[in-house]
């Protein structure tokens, strides 16, 4: 941490005065917002030189080829740790939450998504001229190496922990056809992004901007769209997916040639590709790492490739069979409800009384916040609640809340992990002050942050006395 202070303060000229660690979303680096001034900024640490020397080139080659990504502001010398333009926290992913938990996407929501989709070929085209390859990390294309890998991570980390037997050797026979087909593109001279998805898309001014593209390559179109429109758990209706891959096409067309009876044979292919790809990095994170979440995921995985199905693959028979069978096995035919944790937070004035518990269950936390200092009490807080800077501002210059919700995130994050691990549908935490308007929301409002930040549950924010209720 503090080489990234000397990189701010030598880069703005000015002292560090806050800091905060942003949720990495399973990536092993690990990212601050750092403010000194009227100056924020992003800094990220690294585990390997070549990989952070892969995300500065490609963002300042990037930035010249007009596309919308963080400027790198500074690097330190050894190459570990830089700072980054702060695009703030609006991550696609969770502007587009309410659409994910119920499956049914707005129009604002649908707007982003196909805007994002829109800018693709950009990225792909235009990020590929004069780009120099070598620089790409951990591999300079996509590459019979890069397929086999996926297709064994399938193979050995999901369908062999299924307890499904099969026959290795015909199975391996239609994964050898399936490899050769996926390659058949191999002239390629177009970027793949790799990790296209919401998590890796933030919405500045309502433009998307791009973060994360540090494992891209020389690859073909199709992979990043099956990636971002076939992602498991964003539950697109189809008429959404059309449209998206409608909205891809369009712009397609501005850099290139398109046959669309061609491209969608091509796009159905890497669909089942990621598929397979995405099942094994899940068998491996739940059933290898026990990651409960990751397990969970599975069943959306599996509805993509029920539909895929569909229409056989009937150039890969056995693969075929066994996917079918897969996909019929009960532990995961039930997805018709979201099974995650929902954790459902209140804010509420002791004298209306404490929320109640509608699920029935009668479980989770009520914490009393009327031991910190009260903002209410000042006449020029009341016409404030806890949702504006005014009163964040007061609460945190006065430090006695900080200490408070240390002592919560503590205590829930305990019963969260437990209540993950056993399957417990429902959790309610419930935060109290005098008024409700104040103490009470600043707390619901960090503990949901918080939570979101760091776990795979629905969460459901309610300020009683304010009556607003948003799902995160």
């Amino acid at each position: 941490m503090d080489k990234l202070k000397d990189l701010f303060e030598s880069y703005t000229g000015q002292k560090v005065t806050d800091t905060e660690e942003i949720n990495s979303s399973g990536s092993n680096r690990r990212y601050f917002r750092l403010k000194g001034g009227n100056i924020s900024v992003i800094g990220v640490v690294g585990t390997n030189v070549e990989e952070n020397n892969a995300f500065v080139k490609l963002g300042r080659h990037f930035i010249e080829k007009g596309i919308r990504v963080p400027k790198v502001l500074s690097v330190s010398e050894d190459g570990m740790r830089y700072i980054q333009e702060d695009l703030g926290d609006d991550q696609l992913y969770k502007l587009v939450s309410h659409g994910r938990e119920s499956g049914e996407y707005s129009s604002y929501e649908s707007m982003l998504l196909c805007r994002t989709m829109e800018t693709l070929p950009k990225i792909q085209f235009k990020g590929a001229q004069g780009l120099d390859w070598s620089i790409c990390y951990p591999e300079p294309a996509f590459n019979e190496r890069m397929v086999m890998f996926d297709l064994n991570y399938f193979k050995y980390c999901f369908l062999k922990a299924t307890g499904l037997e099969f026959n290795e050797t015909r199975l391996q026979d239609d994964l050898e056809r399936l490899k050769e087909d996926l390659l058949k593109d191999e002239g390629y001279e177009t970027f793949m992004y790799r990790d296209f998805q919401a998590r890796n898309v933030m919405v500045k001014d309502g433009e998307p901007y791009f973060i994360d593209f540090q494992g891209g390559r020389r690859g073909p179109i199709y992979y990043d769209v099956a990636s971002f429109i076939w992602q498991a758990r964003s539950r697109y209706p189809e008429n959404l997916r059309k449209e998206m891959v409608q909205t891809y096409l369009t712009a397609l067309k501005g850099y290139t040639q398109v046959d669309e009876t061609v491209f969608h044979e091509r796009l159905r292919l890497f669909v089942l590709f990621r598929t397979l790809q995405v099942l094994g990095a899940y068998g491996f994170r739940g059933y290898f790492e026990k990651k409960p979440h990751f397990l969970a995921s599975v069943p959306y995985a599996l509805s993509n490739l029920r539909k895929l199905l569909q229409k056989p693959f009937v150039e890969y028979p056995y693969l075929n069979e066994i996917l079918t069978t897969l996909a019929t096995m009960p532990q995961f035919n039930n997805i018709a409800e979201d099974k995650r944790l929902e954790v459902r937070i209140f804010s509420f004035a002791y004298k209306k009384g404490i929320p109640v518990d509608t699920t029935g269950n009668g479980g989770g936390f009520v914490f009393d916040c009327r031991a910190v200092n009260n903002p209410g009490k000042y006449e020029h807080y009341r016409q404030f609640t806890g949702l504006d800077p005014e009163v964040v501002k007061f609460l945190e210059d006065d430090g006695g809340i900080t200490k408070f919700l240390d002592n919560v995130y503590s205590l829930v994050d305990t019963h969260v992990k437990r209540f993950m691990e056993r399957k417990f549908t429902h959790m309610q935490v419930c935060f109290g002050c005098t008024g409700g308007q104040h103490r009470s929301v600043y707390c619901a409002e960090r503990l949901a942050r918080h939570l979101s930040d760091r776990y795979d549950i629905k969460i459901t924010v309610s300020h009683r006395e304010l009556d607003i209720e948003r799902i995160l």
